[in-house]
């Protein structure tokens, strides 16, 4: 009685099929990737408007005007932040070099929540 010999091993349809597979999951992680980075670098910048909110307000409550806000110029993971104060009134922006064109607004006269737009939307 002839046996067949035994086969060992994968097909070469088999392993390409697995290269596909990969290939797609990987793509799909690295799409994710970037937009999880998207989202803390607009998180942070939202965190550091908030700060400048809250040390204007305090200047606010401790000397009743928001002239010279002192403010750092660098806020957290990178973000640059500007800010314009008069005795009544405040504004900061923040940008980071992670999102070009993106930058995110707060205003003492405004909304309590900073608001993000790209540039040319």
């Amino acid at each position: 009685m002839l046996r067949a010999p035994r086969r060992r091993g994968f097909t070469l349809i088999e392993l390409f099929a697995v290269v596909v597979l990969f290939a797609v999951l990987t793509t799909i992680a690295i799409s994710k990737f970037g937009q999880s980075k998207r989202r803390a670098y607009l998180v942070s910048m939202k965190a550091d408007l908030r700060n400048i909110a809250t040390m204007a307000e305090t200047q606010f409550t401790m000397e009743s005007s928001y002239a010279d806000v002192r403010i750092p110029a660098q806020g957290s993971s990178g973000t640059l932040i500007s800010c314009q104060s008069t005795v009544n009134e405040w504004s900061a922006t923040a940008t980071h070099p992670g999102l070009p064109g993106v930058t995110c607004q707060l205003e003492s006269a405004g909304d309590t929540q900073p608001t993000c737009l790209e540039s040319g939307s």
